[in-house]
């Protein structure tokens, strides 16, 4: 079978999935914060989506599983210059879908998806196009999102290393640009969480993936093997492990960056496999195997999350638990006729989505899954109780 039609079947059957997946899911209080708080491109972006296709988890979340496919697209172009094998690519592609903050990012809305499909348009486009376009192209992501600061940053120091002033001048400026329209995020008392942002980024990738990506951009840089792909990479990361140091990184502005690491960890990869005889190749295919199996198991934890209500000994320490709830709980209360409550900010927020508004007729107060029967309404998934709460009408004369 053509490679191609076996990369367009894996990700029609990765947009499948996740399409099923949104109706697992609620609307978070960091989504629908998003949703109505301050104008921004990627909250028009989903806007427009809901205007198409009406208020419900399918047009909430379809914005983000298309730039996670157009994403992959993009990452499988990016890798033809590096991987020689076209059957490498796809499953470049495969581990690039597998890995859990990728999944993340291509369900849940926030910046990181947009980030991760930006960055790699940049690098898709940085060899094919004129420069005139990734000018136009830079300059507009400084207005679309923040989280672009740190590839001006790095673009800057890659001009400096190619000694072109333009280049250097153009970036700069957009760096400087970004930073006064965003700002940094620099407050609170000197902390240390070094060791912190290694854990969410080795959870982010996997553990051994991770540290094959930080090997391989420590590896280049002695042997000088370095692009624009490496300086984009190494940059972000070894800003946001400095500034560790300091304070609690927000990883979803940064961890989009290692993903233009994976194509020259696949070219290493790839290299290393080859120059051996095949006796000695059974290590990289066991680590491959390994890598691979880990994704599987994470990915698996993803879209079978309701499950793990099983073993979780308190519903609220379960990963997704943030994102679940709210939509049952709206539809519990249309049941009764209730279509408004009164209840904490973050659960209003978020039954605002499912068509449930703020009032004061009918008071939505949390209890710990002994209320009375006749006013409670419980949510449980799996045959487990994860959320119960009192519902009261007041009675205002």
């Amino acid at each position: 079978m053509n490679i191609r039609y076996i990369l367009f079947l894996i990700l029609g059957l990765d947009a499948l999935v996740l399409i099923l997946q949104t109706q697992e899911l609620s609307i978070s209080y960091q989504e629908a914060s998003l949703l109505y708080g301050d104008s921004s491109f990627l909250q028009a972006y989903i806007k427009s989506s809901i205007f198409l296709f009406g208020q419900n988890d399918f047009a909430l979340r379809l914005p983000m599983i298309v730039l996670h496919i157009l994403s992959a697209i993009l990452l499988y172009r990016i890798s033809e210059t590096y991987i020689k094998i076209q059957r490498n690519r796809v499953w470049l592609i495969v581990v690039f879908i597998l890995l859990p903050g990728v999944m993340s990012s291509a369900i849940i809305v926030n910046d990181a998806g947009l980030i991760i499909f930006g960055l790699l348009l940049f690098a898709y486009m940085y060899e094919r196009y004129s420069i005139i376009l990734l000018y136009m192209l830079l300059t507009l992501y400084m207005f679309i999102n923040g989280g672009f600061v740190s590839l001006f940053m790095a673009l800057t120091i890659f001009a400096l290393y190619k000694k072109d002033k333009y280049f250097f001048v153009f970036n700069l400026l957009l760096f400087l640009s970004s930073l006064f329209i965003y700002g940094i995020g620099a407050h609170g008392s000197p902390k240390g969480y070094f060791l912190d942002s290694i854990g969410i980024y080795a959870a982010i990738f996997t553990p051994l993936i991770f540290i094959y990506l930080f090997y391989v951009l420590y590896r280049r840089y002695f042997t000088k093997e370095i692009d624009i792909l490496w300086f984009i990479s190494a940059v972000a990361l070894v800003f946001s492990l400095l500034l560790s140091f300091r304070q609690r990184v927000s990883l979803e502005y940064f961890a989009p960056y290692l993903i233009l690491a994976l194509p020259l960890a696949a070219q290493t990869f790839e290299h290393s496999y080859r120059v051996r005889l095949n006796m000695f190749r059974k290590k990289y295919r066991l680590a491959f195997i390994v890598s691979l199996v880990f994704l599987l198991i994470n990915s698996s934890a993803v879209f079978f999350n309701k499950y793990l209500y099983y073993i979780v000994e308190k519903p609220k320490k379960h990963f997704s638990y943030k994102m679940h709830i709210a939509k049952e709980l709206a539809q519990k209360l249309k049941n009764r006729d209730i279509d408004c409550v009164d209840t904490n900010k973050k659960m209003s927020t978020r039954l605002k989505f499912y068509g449930v508004t703020k009032c004061n007729n009918y008071l939505l107060k949390e209890n710990s899954y002994d209320g009375d029967e006749l006013n409670s309404v419980t949510i449980s998934y799996k045959n487990r109780v994860v959320y119960s709460a009192d519902v009261t009408k007041i009675n205002i004369n």
